[in-house]
């Protein structure tokens, strides 16, 4: 059976992102399973966009994030609140796009393979649950495009979650 989320690598990325928002939502309908959800969502975006790495920071208490469900390399297991590019995310309640992640100040090295990153924080009634964290191998990847329908997708997966 061919994988849902497969994408030929000839359609442009808003193309991409159209469809894959499209399927995401039926594969996520009416799952209240928090660490279900993240595991497809981080498998789905890596297996459409062939991102390096995409996972989920869980915020476990007020100072701090655990690591949820991913795809990719081993990960950091924690990160406070402000450090880094997810804990700043976190903090500062918005999306981070990072096109070199050795110019950010504080950036948390998981590994030396990552060069770019967004992070997108998961809110729901303005509390945040989390962040969506990827990372790519080429600097520079993530745009306005990859911004929007990233906040798109944890959009959805709020609604879904949380209501």
């Amino acid at each position: 059976m061919e994988s849902q989320f497969y994408f030929p690598a000839t359609k442009d990325k808003k193309t991409r992102y159209e469809e894959f928002i499209t399927r995401y939502a039926g594969l996520i309908q009416n799952e209240k399973d928090e660490i279900s959800v993240m595991a497809n969502t981080a498998a789905a975006l890596r297996e459409a966009f062939d991102f390096f790495w995409v996972g989920f920071y869980r915020v476990t208490s007020p100072e701090e994030l655990s690591l949820g469900p991913f795809q990719g390399d081993i990960a950091c297991y924690r990160i406070k609140k402000g450090r880094g590019v997810c804990g700043t995310a976190w903090k500062e309640a918005r999306t981070l796009i990072v096109p070199d992640v050795n110019a950010f100040p504080g950036h948390i090295a998981c590994s030396a393979a990552s060069k770019s990153e967004i992070v997108v924080p998961v809110i729901y009634n303005k509390v945040i649950k989390g962040v969506l964290d990827i990372d790519s191998k080429e600097p520079d990847h993530f745009d306005e495009t990859d911004r929007k329908n990233l906040e798109t997708v944890v959009r959805l997966m709020s609604e879904t979650l949380y209501t």
